[in-house]
């Protein structure tokens, strides 16, 4: 359950300030959707959603990959709604699990790394042939954890909160057409 109300959840959006529209969204999961191509049309890959963040840029990415793979999820967090990070909870595994699969996971932000960085061990643990990284958004700061690269990156979003797009502002507007950012 969010810590506000659906009205103060409106009031946040009209305050916001608008970084990206639907039609840049849209024209950067287009170019995702063609490195992804480029890269892993022959793999047979497993693409595994990070819940519940990932469900909507994954679901208009996946509509524009044209060739064979399949689909499973995963959920592991450290916010449970909060601005800040925690410790990593999974309350959903991989599923599939990726034994000797090639692996896509889609996130809908990089941050500072620490849940892709344990999502991305845990599938090598599982034994995947490769893996492989998506995201939305990521965010430009210098807090990020060191090595970790994101395979395939949409845009680029200020060090803010930001939201929309499967991106929550305090479990509210992940179903936005739109990439926002709460006003500073």
């Amino acid at each position: 359950m969010s810590g506000i109300t659906p009205a103060q959840a409106l009031t946040a959006l009209q305050d916001a300030e608008l970084l990206y529209s639907p039609q840049q969204i849209e024209q950067a999961l287009d170019r995702m959707a063609a490195a992804i191509t480029a890269k892993l049309e022959h793999c047979d890959p497993l693409v595994l959603m990070v819940m519940n963040g990932a469900f909507v840029p994954a679901a208009h990415l996946l509509a524009r990959l044209r060739f064979p793979l399949r689909v499973g999820y995963l959920h592991a967090t450290r916010y449970r709604g909060d601005t800040r990070g925690g410790e990593i909870g999974w309350i959903a595994p991989p599923r599939p699990v990726a034994t000797d699969q090639v692996v896509l996971v889609v996130d809908d932000i990089f941050d500072e790394g620490d849940t892709l960085k344990s999502i991305l061990a845990e599938i090598q643990r599982q034994g995947a042939k490769a893996v492989y990284s998506a995201v939305l958004a990521n965010k430009r700061h210098d807090r990020k954890l060191l090595g970790l690269i994101v395979d395939f990156v949409g845009l680029e979003v200020p060090d803010r909160y930001v939201f929309g797009c499967g991106m929550d502002y305090q479990e509210y507007w992940r179903n936005l057409p739109a990439i926002y950012a709460v006003r500073e």
